[in-house]
């Protein structure tokens, strides 16, 4: 089964015995919990793509373990087309479900924990790489989702996490033992964990000696003994719990996840583990994952983008405010700001370059500039949406009040816009801009574009880590005709005087 249907992989959870709360309480059938289930639509939509003639191109690739159809969602980079059609392919899903798919993060952890393995190996002798790459295969002839999972809770941002008061606060090795590992702790803001079939954990930072119980990588099952999920809310979350909602959830097909999930003293075989207390790797991992997911919001938010923009010039339709020449204006400004970050994501692609294990790696440096634009950008865009939607977006009656036998007349008289524009089409349209700015689906577009990857303080430590500050200072000087090595030659015949 290499290429999963939508129905396939709905049957494929079902089987699963995940453990999730939510509001205090266990989730029975978490796969029809009308709060899970868009979530759940959105990773189907990877799926559906993929069996489409008009996106197989984008949403497949040959796999270089095997020589097979895969989902590119499971493939390793094998050249800078790859990373293109990859930042393509996240485009096209935003635009499709206006939200975070949550497939994402396996797939830029497949490729860092594949080369970080191959290098671990060169330097101790280790089979990791053998590991992953056996793992990897079976989650491409089965075209599993997996959960990339990097962030820790952290605790005391301050101290390193083998100085933490609670030694949890990082995931950690608890127990070793000659056939595996026990591992103890939590991941945090884990996008797409409870749709996903498996979790691939990482170090959430560079490492240092004595942190060797935190240095770990390795794969699980989602049901796996001793893990248990619990559900993050959302802005207006309750709203997909009323009866027969519809107008007022906006995006209601499509949503994103996440949730913290819990390692309550998981054993981990160790034809499984990735990375066990090689500290120095540590980094690595992280930065090569970082340097992916960080291309990846050029596509993925770009997508989400063009739906707001969209929405937007809908609503100043619907306003009958289309004509005005500032509502023309944000518009151009909007699709300046969204064609400015998948610049970004298209030049680090094209800027890629072979690791030592063969896959492809995007310029760190580029996809770093990349994620700090999507820090701020979307921000601006989703601000300009809001201002064209205008104040109704946030004010208008439920719609049971539209319903109502006495009250529904008199919300369609009120809120009417343009003549010929049905008013229940205006308030889907104004319904549809708050859940992506400040709604369910916010998660996938304007908190997250802020903090998903990172938080925009750790790309400016990349940025300035990987911007060679000092070949540029070299340049300068050169075209200043500075020559250093005369002037220290000066200044020691001046201090001999």
């Amino acid at each position: 089964m290499a290429l999963m249907t939508k129905e396939q992989y709905l049957d494929s959870l079902r089987k699963l015995n995940v453990k999730v709360y939510m509001f205090g309480e266990l989730v029975e059938n978490f796969v029809d919990h009308p709060i899970i289930r868009p979530s759940i639509n959105a990773v189907g939509m990877t799926y559906d793509l993929a069996h489409d003639p008009q996106y197989e191109d984008l949403m497949t690739a040959t796999s270089n373990l095997t020589g097979e159809k895969v989902n590119r969602f499971t493939h390793l980079h094998q050249n800078t087309d790859d990373l293109r059609k990859k930042v393509k392919m996240l485009r096209l899903l935003g635009q499709k479900t206006a939200t975070c798919f949550q497939r994402c993060v396996g797939m830029d952890s497949f490729n860092a924990v594949y080369s970080t393995t191959f290098e671990i190996d060169q330097a101790h002798g280790t089979k990791y790489h053998e590991n992953f790459k056996k793992y990897l295969e079976y989650v491409q002839a089965n075209d599993l989702t997996v959960d990339g999972a990097m962030t820790d809770p952290k605790g005391n941002r301050g101290l390193a996490p083998s100085k933490q008061a609670d030694p949890d606060l990082f995931l950690r090795i608890v127990e070793q033992r000659e056939d595996g590992i026990v591992v103890r702790g939590a991941k945090a803001h884990q996008t797409g964990s409870i749709n996903s079939h498996e979790h691939l954990i990482m170090p959430t930072m560079a490492m240092r000696e004595g942190d060797e119980s935190y240095a770990v990588s390795f794969a699980i099952p989602t049901d796996a003994e001793g893990i248990f999920m619990i559900y993050g809310r959302q802005s207006c979350d309750t709203r997909k719990l009323e009866e027969d909602a519809d107008v007022d959830l906006g995006n209601k097909e499509f949503g994103g996840q996440e949730a913290l999930v819990v390692f309550d003293d998981v054993f981990i075989p160790n034809d499984r583990i990735f990375l066990n207390g090689e500290v120095e790797f540590a980094g690595m991992l992280v930065e090569r994952f970082a340097g992916y997911h960080r291309q990846s919001y050029g596509g993925c938010k770009v997508g989400v983008g063009d739906v707001l923009i969209g929405a937007a010039a809908v609503a100043a339709d619907f306003n009958g405010a289309a004509k005005a020449t500032h509502v023309k204006d944000k518009l151009i400004e909007m699709t300046h700001l969204n064609e400015t970050l998948y610049c970004c994501g298209i030049a680090c692609s094209a800027e890629g370059y072979p690791t030592e294990a063969g896959n492809y790696q995007i310029d760190l440096l580029l996809a770093n500039i990349c994620k700090q634009n999507v820090t701020r950008f979307p921000y601006e865009i989703t601000r300009l949406a809001e201002d064209i939607a205008g104040g109704l977006m946030v004010t208008m009656p439920s719609e049971k009040d539209f319903k109502h036998p006495k009250l529904g007349p008199i919300c369609e008289k009120y809120f009417k816009g343009v003549d010929d524009v049905p008013t229940e089409h205006r308030m889907r349209i104004l319904r549809l801009v708050e859940n992506m700015t400040l709604g369910t689906a916010a998660v996938g577009y304007r908190t997250e574009s802020m903090h998903g990857a990172g938080s925009p303080q750790a790309q400016r430590i990349m940025i300035a880590r990987q911007g060679n500050l000092a070949h540029k200072k070299e340049l300068a000087k050169k075209i200043a005709r500075i020559d250093e090595a005369s002037i220290a030659q000066r200044e020691a015949a001046a201090a001999k005087k």
